[in-house]
């Protein structure tokens, strides 16, 4: 089965700890092959400089949003990567429309964008902690989907993936990073406090995935508990994504046919 359908979100999603673990084991060696594929595809999309590719991260605290990110793009070349990590809007951008920081940073010809957290926090934390209504969330659901498809409809191609974990893989990780002090920069107290709130993350993810999961962006639900299957998980529906994105190098320069460098 293509990952593409192996992982796609299911209309009226249901989150469920159950689901974040995987029963097959990964194989190394077919991760590193899809990897190399990725690198090729990646400097054929920033040779033809006509489209571009986004990929929005999403997931709970210690879901493994940044690992994903080094693992699939340590052999990538960096001039055709952007990545961006999106965390609480500064004061210029909160007197902003919620999506205005948002489209400062969706790549242009050529890149590989990647969002980490994304314009779906503003569906998640701010309904989780009350921040806004109901009713101003299903706008926020209206106006993704209009500005997803705007983005798909001038050239990019759109893959969203929500790293799925379960709780107690979640406190197994907190627990880790208290435990190592090398790690303690990356506790933040405030993972605790979100932690309590796990059901309704949970109800506020699949109602945002389930609300905004088309055709031009769909989603993913990645079973997260395991960190390698959880890359190849990703790498195999990206390698697909850019497979079906029918790349080709630019045509050759008539002027180089008999040219010779001396």
């Amino acid at each position: 089965m293509k990952a593409i359908d192996q992982f796609r979100a299911k209309p009226s999603l249901k989150l469920r700890d159950k689901d974040a673990k995987a029963d097959a084991k990964p194989d190394q060696d077919a991760l590193d092959k899809v990897l190399d594929d990725i690198s090729d595809l990646q400097e054929m999309l920033y040779a033809e400089r006509k489209r571009k590719l986004l990929i929005v991260l999403q997931g709970t605290d210690t879901s493994g949003k940044d690992g994903t990110v080094r693992h699939l793009f340590s052999s990538i070349n960096p001039m055709g990567l952007h990545a961006t990590g999106f965390r609480a809007p500064t004061e210029i951008e909160a007197a902003h429309d919620f999506l205005w920081r948002i489209h400062r940073e969706v790549p242009k010809a050529g890149e590989i964008g990647v969002f980490n957290r994304s314009h779906y926090e503003d569906v998640l934390i701010t309904r989780v902690v009350g921040m806004i209504t109901p009713a101003e969330c299903k706008r926020r659901y209206a106006q993704i989907r209009d500005f997803e498809r705007m983005l798909a409809e001038s050239g990019t191609t759109i893959v969203k993936f929500f790293l799925h974990i379960s709780k107690d893989e979640q406190r197994e990780r907190l627990q880790a990073r208290v435990d190592d002090p090398h790690k303690h920069w990356k506790f933040d107290p405030e993972d605790l406090k979100q932690r309590e709130l796990w059901k309704d993350y949970q109800k506020a993810y699949s109602d945002a995935i389930t609300a905004t999961n088309a055709d031009h962006a769909p989603w993913y639900v990645i079973p997260a508990d395991s960190k390698r299957y959880r890359n190849e998980a990703v790498a195999r529906v990206l390698l697909e994504t850019l497979r079906g994105m029918r790349l080709d190098w630019p045509p050759p320069d008539k002027r180089l046919h008999k040219l010779k460098v001396r």
